[in-house]
């Protein structure tokens, strides 16, 4: 439902600006009015609050507030009550401020069955395929459908929905994404431990989070212990058993650590052993990768930093989706740089791999280049290139996807959506 605004007394315009980190401004007459909340949900209602209170409530009648946020821009009636309404400002007046285009008219379609030379049978059905017609849950529209006033999404939140299918997808068989980067500290690791909590926490169990480093490799260090120890090295003396019909999933729970909050599991390596006494052959790959390949629909692999390593190529060999983790930090960038022309050399699927990949770029610290510096240099290189912003939770021992910004959140869950593509 719609207010025309000629209903509303002549008043001056309240214009409401809104901020992702929960501050805001709202400005009557000339006079300014700053918000400080924790979130931008907060934020918006509180504007609405203050407008309600501080002009609404007194003229005892509703005003009009035009806002500004980042999900766009909104034109609503604020009621002394509290109640607030989408507000009818003339569409076609306001056409070039928001980028609306007006159609033609449609051609009429000539129905006269004696204008075709036979009938026509449409292969029809009684049944009719579902789209996403939910109301807005985000944003002054979400307010609006809280309050019992349904509202299509904004065209950014269908754009986010449509990204949260992306990553719910099962597909029929396993899909192993190999995370590399042949620097350490580039962010293979980090960017591991979200995309499996995205995909977990979105399509479902059967994620795998696997280390496959032998150099001091840290998945094990990030992410929640469960009530073992156990690492690569304890499970691939029992992989021939766990292949055999008689092992049951659960059997896999005494190798892998499930994360409770993220709903995936990781199979760490020994951060305590020397590389000499973990480095897994070719065929110690194969023979996990296998157990996982059983057990799992979905295996993100950290990969370690030696390229020529056995376990590392064979990692290459059994990849359906290349994932270059980098930092803004320029020698980051040149690793993997340098890393995709080595596989276009290697063979026809290395190439397929380097050719599909997808290159996160994560903005390690505040004072480094910006990455779109990256992301752009990447272009021509890659699939595609995906910035990360700076969070400082990326930094924590313990590395939950919660715990990010939303910008952060947002950002990778679009690095994930491109990820699907490729699976």
């Amino acid at each position: 439902m719609t207010v025309e605004i000629e209903n509303v007394v002549a008043q001056p315009v309240i214009v409401a600006v809104v901020r992702e980190n929960g501050s805001a401004e709202v400005t009557a007459g000339g006079i300014s009015h700053q918000v400080r909340q924790d979130t931008l949900e907060q934020a918006r209602d509180a504007v609405v609050a203050h407008v309600s209170n501080q002009h609404a409530e007194p003229l005892g009648r509703p005003v009009l507030m035009h806002i500004t946020d980042p999900a766009g821009q909104w034109d609503m009636l604020v009621h002394p009550s509290g109640r607030v309404e989408a507000a009818d400002t003339a569409p076609s007046a306001r056409a070039s401020e928001f980028g609306a285009v007006e159609l033609e008219p449609a051609k009429a379609v000539d129905t006269d069955i004696r204008a075709t030379q036979r009938p026509v049978r449409a292969n029809r059905s009684f049944l009719t395929v579902h789209e996403d017609v939910a109301a807005a849950q985000h944003g002054w529209r979400g307010i609006l459908t809280r309050l019992g006033l349904n509202s299509e999404p904004s065209d950014t939140e269908k754009a986010e929905r449509a990204d949260v299918r992306a990553t719910s997808r099962h597909w029929p068989g396993p899909r192993t994404i190999a995370i590399v980067n042949g620097k350490g500290g580039a962010g293979k690791t980090p960017t591991t431990v979200i995309l499996s909590s995205l995909f977990a926490r979105n399509g479902g169990s059967g994620v795998l989070a696997w280390d496959n480093n032998e150099t001091r490799g840290t998945l094990g260090w990030r992410t929640e212990q469960g009530p073992h120890e156990a690492h690569v090295l304890d499970l691939l003396p029992r992989a021939e058993a766990l292949m055999q019909p008689t092992a049951r999933a659960a059997d896999l729970s005494a190798f892998v650590h499930h994360q409770v909050d993220d709903k995936y599991d990781v199979l760490r390596s020994n951060p305590l052993l020397l590389p000499h006494q973990q480095r897994l052959t070719a065929a110690d790959f194969d023979a996990v990768h296998q157990v996982a390949a059983k057990y799992f629909r979905l295996i993100f692999v950290d990969s370690g930093n030696d390229e020529t390593a056995p376990h590392w190529l064979q990692m290459i060999s059994h990849a359906d989706q290349l994932v270059v983790a980098t930092t803004t930090r320029p020698d980051h960038a040149e690793a993997g740089r340098l890393l995709l022309d080595a596989l276009r050399d290697r063979d026809e699927h290395a190439r397929a791999l380097a050719d599909g990949a997808v290159v996160i770029v994560s903005q390690a610290d505040r004072e480094e280049a910006s990455a779109a510096t990256i992301v752009a240099g990447y272009e021509g290189l890659a699939r595609q290139a995906l910035a990360i912003p700076y969070d400082r939770a990326m930094r924590a021992p313990w590395l939950r996807y919660s715990a990010l910004r939303p910008a952060t959140r947002r950002a990778y869950l679009a690095a994930a959506a491109v990820v699907s593509e490729g699976l």
